[in-house]
């Protein structure tokens, strides 16, 4: 199976492990970034990113204006917010900033997985991961 290669931002060490240990040995190359600046600069110099896990809530610069920047130079790189705040409207406001989907905190592996099928493997012909 074809390796994919994604993109996790997030400020906080144990999430970060989490979804490391969600995604590791599944054929996928992982990626890390603590701030909304450094995703942007990671995005810039590894165009073999399929997806990026994108926590809204940042110190520096927050997802949703991260979001915007690597948008606007990667229109088509599918962008998945993970946020722990789970506020009526808010996904509008995510998917309105160009975010492609949702996550909520706690974020649980079926639900991960299923994002990522849909964004990236069903998108590029690949089997399931």
């Amino acid at each position: 199976m074809e390796n994919i290669s994604i993109l996790i931002v997030e400020d906080d060490m144990i999430s970060r492990e989490y979804l490391y240990e969600i995604l590791h040995g599944k054929n996928i190359n992982i990626l890390m970034a603590t701030t909304g600046k450094e995703a942007i600069e990671v995005c810039r110099n590894n165009l073999q990113i399929d997806i990026v896990l994108m926590d809204i809530k940042m110190p520096e610069l927050d997802g949703l204006e991260a979001t915007k920047e690597i948008k606007a130079f990667r229109p088509d790189l599918p962008i998945i917010a993970q946020t722990a705040y789970a506020l009526n409207g808010e996904r509008v406001t995510i998917l309105k900033s160009g975010c492609d989907d949702y996550l909520s905190k706690p974020i649980y592996r079926e639900d991960l997985l299923a994002i990522i099928q849909k964004h990236v493997y069903a998108h590029k012909g690949l089997g399931s991961i």
